[in-house]
């Protein structure tokens, strides 16, 4: 059966968007905290300006074993913020497959647009389970569809070398929500395993045809940043919520 978690304001960080302190929320044997923030959080009214996003998530099992995987995350962005990706330039996914991150950033590096760090927890036949991490890197990728991607890449090597090389489509919609990103998350070491840690800075400034540009730019035409989010977790539960975050024009 298929259950669906509601989730209200106060813990709307766990949809990764902005918000001052931590939120939490446990149900059965899970526990999420998770947290972020956008930079400025004074914007103007129409006009799109340059931000920084930054955002943080942690997953444990009360019970200190391994916690229910995450198997896709599903977010879409308000109206007010818009990506930007003219002149910017694209990475092959195939030049990362068996990369470690060192070699992958230096691959594609005119192409990064955010880096973190993941963190994940594996069982084994006996002992305390293992911890896995590794860097985490956002590229900007080829479009697909007509659509932008972006690539995440990480590498762990506990308890033996996995790549992990995940093209994100960002689905550009009418109405509400400008943008739909929809993560599947591969399973860990054969399915042992699950995400426990995921952190992540985005953004970036360059030049292309000398103007200077964004990779993420927002306004604030209402003194509302709205963001929907959905986790599906691998035994079909489903925790959604929308989150209104204010923000003032100048």
């Amino acid at each position: 059966m298929r259950r669906l978690l509601p989730i209200g304001i106060a813990v709307g960080a766990l949809l990764f968007a902005a918000g001052a302190s931590a939120a939490l929320l446990r149900f059965d044997n899970l526990v999420l905290t998770a947290d972020g923030g956008f930079t400025p959080r004074t914007l103007p009214r129409r006009a799109f300006v340059p931000i920084d996003f930054r955002g943080r998530a942690d997953l444990r099992a009360i019970d200190r074993g391994i916690p229910l995987a995450v198997q896709r995350i599903v977010l879409d962005f308000d109206r007010d913020g818009r990506l930007g990706i003219a002149g910017l330039p694209a990475c092959d996914p195939s030049l990362l497959v068996e990369a470690t991150p060192a070699e992958a950033r230096a691959r594609c590096r005119n192409a990064i647009v955010g880096r973190g760090r993941v963190g994940a927890l594996i069982a084994r036949a006996a002992g305390a389970p293992l911890e896995a991490s590794s860097p985490l890197t956002i590229f900007n990728g080829p479009r697909q569809q007509g659509h932008p991607t972006a690539i995440l890449h990480a590498r762990t090597t506990v308890p033996a070398i996995q790549t992990f090389v995940i093209t994100v489509p960002i689905e550009q919609r009418r109405g509400e929500f400008r943008y739909r990103v929809t993560i599947d998350v591969p399973p860990i070491a054969a399915g042992r395993g699950a995400l426990t840690h995921i952190d992540a800075k985005v953004g970036r400034r360059y030049r292309f045809r000398g103007i200077k540009r964004s990779y993420i730019s927002a306004r604030c035409s209402d003194n509302v940043l709205r963001t929907h989010g959905r986790l599906v977790f691998a035994d079909a539960t489903i925790v959604d919520g929308t989150l209104d975050k204010g923000c003032t024009f100048r």
